[in-house]
């Protein structure tokens, strides 16, 4: 028999941030095999995967995936993301030919302006009963 072990790949992100949030949202929608599981930076899981991954605990503004136990953040975790998403989304990982301080730069204006631009919730959004099982 031939046995494969899953590899559970985590994004972190910005529980408060309605950007984030709706980033989840769309990745849930578009994430069919249900490749990652989510939990938000302001999270107990969350902490816990940010000491164990020796991350910040304090700064919230970065979007972070965690696939094999490799951590990759900010454009590089957004685009490796797309390769696993329905459709034609994975041809946006042609993106990372752009070298990472072009992109990061694109990323971190939008990071430091995404709650004018978009809002910010009082408090973390909460799955659905369907989606429970892909939160930490």
């Amino acid at each position: 028999m031939n046995y494969q072990l899953s590899i559970i790949n985590y994004i972190l992100f910005d529980g408060v941030c309605n950007l984030c949030n709706s980033s989840v949202q769309f990745v849930l929608k578009h994430d069919k095999k249900a490749v990652y599981k989510f939990a938000s930076l302001q999270s107990e899981a969350g902490l816990q995967l940010l000491i164990k991954y020796g991350l910040s605990r304090t700064e919230f503004n970065s979007f972070i995936l965690i696939e094999a136990n490799k951590v990759y953040l900010k454009s590089t975790a957004a685009l490796r993301v797309t390769r696993n998403l329905k459709g034609m989304l994975p041809i946006l990982y042609l993106f990372i030919i752009v070298p990472t301080f072009i992109r990061d730069s694109v990323y971190n204006y939008i990071s430091q302006h995404r709650y004018k631009w978009f809002g910010k919730l009082e408090e973390c959004w909460l799955p659905t009963k369907e989606l429970r099982d892909r939160f930490l």
